[in-house]
């Protein structure tokens, strides 16, 4: 790449790829399908981008060499390292496990807890369950694995009526098209459309042409209310539903403004603040043949589309889905840049350090081979002569063989095992070298020698990188996962299976990316707590997030709560209340104790010792 053709963008790390230069110039792209005229000249820079990423994962990096010029492209040795790579981010950025919290929900189990309290854990239990059936762990090492090769990664959620929830899908952010408005490109801003686009090819057995598919997401203003309606010539489309006298139909609860013409409506997350803005769904299909190099993925032709029809018979042109936001999260690997929308793969600064490693480990590769089988270099040896054509047959060095010599003849071999050992150590160099770059550090990676480590305080300190590296991704990953669960709430409120209300904040809790010394904290707990230093429910999760296998706090204290007879007792005694004792060890209310009768004797005085003057008569005998 010459000089005045520098390209500093967000993918700038590739520009030493030759196929990364230009890669809408036709003839010689190593991916032709992204010259198609749908897709956009601004976005196929991405989108190579993330096939180079996706070549190196799957150890294909020396074919797409190959592809692009390099002749000795597929005798590259690639030994899996850009995977291990990925896989170990992956895991450390993962942690132990993922939980999902509500703020406030632990204290459900107090003695008096707030109803803001008891709706947080109902909250908290009902977005676990939706978790557990959507298979959240699953969806999140999908999308998260795709993020940290890529750089970014995509959710999607969409009410299904039938089974009364909401559905969690993963998309490949080579399919993610998102439009703003002109200027407001920046990582925290939403846009105000989304396209999902890709490419369906022919199958002339079932007589389909190849075709473009596009999901379109778009926020804008309330309208009438539509139904499911046909062309003249047999095409799906949505129609205006008018009433008796031609005037368009509102949705039920929608308000007009007869000043402003303006349509609101009030939504179960929001009941005092009406709101005029609603999220349209369009799917619909387009002809390769039909496109032409005026329209992209922004701009095709709307009359030229085939609509989708859901299973319910709702033709997805302009389908209301009844809220106000785009159901789509997109997950940055890193903190974009100022004005940046995309994140950074974790290959991305050491792609060109992982090439290095390629051609070392293909050179030794080369070197082991004349090491293992050596060059042998004969003088004055009588040859086997072959009797057919009277010419010397090849000579092979074979176990056994025996090669008669004469006087003066001798055998020379060609020793490149010192270059092998040479090879080796720089093969340990890069490795070490991949480790600082990437901030994994040799103890993530597993290379460096523990028994060479002198203390615990010591691989603390190696494993500080990592540990920074961890933090960074997991901040650019919080705002969106609360989110996506923010969307959860309200997709099942609007479908009236939540109680409306106020969205609660919930998020999801990462845990340990390393070995915690478990011994430690539990001693801290249990000092911390004797001592009134923190409440029992902190101790708890804190145990928790060192990896203890606690599933719910609440449940756990209550647990602990039950077996707590030293306290139970030191409570007896400060307020004399046996209901409150049997209430903190969450036992059931005991029956009131029936009181028996005192009744006064008047009988006279009889010889024998004084009597009281109150005696208790005896009960009447029952029968059983």
């Amino acid at each position: 790449m010459r000089l005045r053709e520098l390209l500093i963008d967000a993918w700038s790390w590739l520009n030493y790829k030759q196929a990364m230069t230009h890669p809408d110039r036709p003839g010689h792209h190593a991916f032709p399908e992204l010259n198609n005229s749908w897709v956009p000249a601004e976005e196929r820079r991405r989108l190579a981008a993330y096939k180079f990423l996706a070549a190196y994962d799957s150890n294909q990096a020396g074919q797409l060499a190959a592809v692009t010029g390099d002749h000795h492209g597929m005798e590259r040795r690639e030994l899996g390292d850009p995977s291990k790579l990925i896989d170990t981010t992956l895991g450390y950025l993962l942690g132990t496990e993922q939980t999902i919290v509500v703020p406030g929900a632990d204290h459900a189990g107090e003695e008096k807890p707030t109803p803001e309290d008891l709706a947080a854990a109902d909250l908290q239990k009902k977005l676990r369950t939706w978790a557990d059936k959507e298979l959240l762990p699953l969806r999140i090492q999908q999308a998260e694995r795709c993020a940290v090769r890529c750089g970014d990664s995509v959710y999607t959620l969409a009410w299904e009526p039938s089974k009364k929830r909401a559905l969690l899908r993963t998309y490949d952010p080579g399919f993610y098209f998102p439009e703003w408005d002109e200027g407001e490109q920046d990582a925290q801003e939403y846009p105000h459309r989304v396209h999902f686009a890709w490419e369906l090819p022919a199958d002339p057995i079932g007589g389909l042409k190849a075709r473009v598919r596009r999901i379109t997401y778009e926020l804008g203003p309330i309208g009438p209310a539509s139904a499911p309606g046909r062309t003249n010539d047999g095409r799906a489309i949505r129609e205006q539903v008018v009433g008796a006298e031609g005037d368009p139909v509102l949705v039920i609860g929608d308000t007009l403004d007869p000043v402003t013409g303006t349509v609101t409506r009030t939504y179960p997350w929001a009941p005092d603040s009406p709101s005029a803005t609603t999220c349209y769904l369009t799917d619909a299909e387009w002809l390769l043949e039909d496109i032409g190099r005026a329209h992209d993925v922004f701009s095709l032709p709307a009359d030229k589309a085939a609509y989708r029809v859901r299973s319910d018979g709702q033709v997805l042109n302009r389908l209301d889905l009844m809220h106000d936001f785009i159901p789509v999260v997109h997950i940055p690997n890193t903190v974009p840049d100022v004005g940046e929308h995309w994140g950074k793969s974790t290959l991305a600064t050491v792609l060109q350090l992982l090439d290095e490693l390629a051609a070392t480990d293909t050179d030794s590769a080369s070197a082991s081979s004349t090491t293992g089988t050596p060059i042998v270099a004969l003088a004055g040896a009588r040859l086997p002569i072959d009797r057919s054509t009277g010419q010397p047959l090849p000579v092979r060095v074979e176990a056994g063989t025996v090669w008669q010599l004469s006087d003066s003849g001798r055998m020379d071999t060609l020793d490149t095992s010192a270059q092998l050992a040479e090879l080796r150590q720089r093969i340990d160099h890069l490795l070490d070298r991949l480790a600082s770059n990437s901030r994994l550090t040799t103890a993530g990676l597993g290379t460096l020698d523990v028994a060479k480590v002198p203390s615990g305080y010591a691989l603390q300190l190696a494993l500080g990188p990592l540990d920074s590296l961890v933090g960074a991704m997991r901040l650019a990953r919080n705002h969106k996962y609360c989110l996506l669960l923010r969307m959860v709430q309200r997709l099942h409120q609007a479908g009236q299976v939540w109680p409306a209300g106020e969205s609660l904040p919930a998020r999801l809790v990462w845990g340990a990316h390393t070995p915690t010394d478990r011994t430690t904290v539990l001693n801290d707990v249990t000092a911390g707590y004797e001592g009134g230093v923190f409440s029992l429910e902190t101790g708890v999760r804190m145990l928790q997030e060192a990896g203890y296998p606690i599933e719910d706090v609440a449940e756990e204290i209550e647990r602990i709560q039950k077996r707590a007879f030293d306290k139970a007792a030191r409570l007896a005694d400060a307020t004399g209340d046996n209901g409150a004792v049997r209430e903190y060890l969450g036992l059931p209310g005991a029956d009131p104790v029936p009181v028996v009768p005192l009744v006064q004797s008047h009988q006279p005085a009889q010889d024998g010792p004084p009597t009281s003057p109150l005696t208790v008569e005896p009960l009447p005998p029952t029968s059983l």
